[in-house]
């Protein structure tokens, strides 16, 4: 079987940048800190094996971001959508049974000294009536 070699990257001085910042920089979260140094030690010309080794990631966790990296630059580090159930209420809803969730029930005019989860369903099934 014939040896695959690495995708080669060549960062633009911008994208170069910016995998800096993100590297290094102390508010990054550490996924994506990790993915930028992926990218600029394979920018540097190292294999994957040695990038894998001296950051203490294996071999396809290296080999994955620096292919995606090649394939789409920059917007390739990031998460991609991760199947699951769709969202059942909308960010409006969320935030509306947030809001009276953090209210007292007296304040509503509703005889209760604290909010249990079901009656904070039923108040807010009540009010969308």
């Amino acid at each position: 079987m014939p040896l695959r070699t690495a995708c080669p990257i060549a960062p633009s001085a911008a994208e170069r940048a910016r995998l800096k910042t993100m590297a290094y920089g102390h508010k990054t979260e550490h996924r994506l800190r990790m993915r930028s140094q992926v990218v600029l030690h394979a920018a540097r010309g190292r294999s994957n094996a040695h990038i894998a080794q001296e950051m203490g990631l294996h071999l396809d966790t290296v080999r994955t971001w620096r292919g995606r990296f090649a394939a789409g630059g920059l917007p390739a580090l990031a998460d991609r959508r991760r199947s699951g159930r769709p969202a059942r209420f909308t960010p409006v809803q969320v935030a509306e049974a947030k809001a009276l969730a953090c209210q007292l029930p007296a304040e509503t005019g509703v005889p209760l000294s604290r909010w249990s989860c079901p009656e904070l369903a039923a108040e807010l099934t009540a009010r969308r009536h």
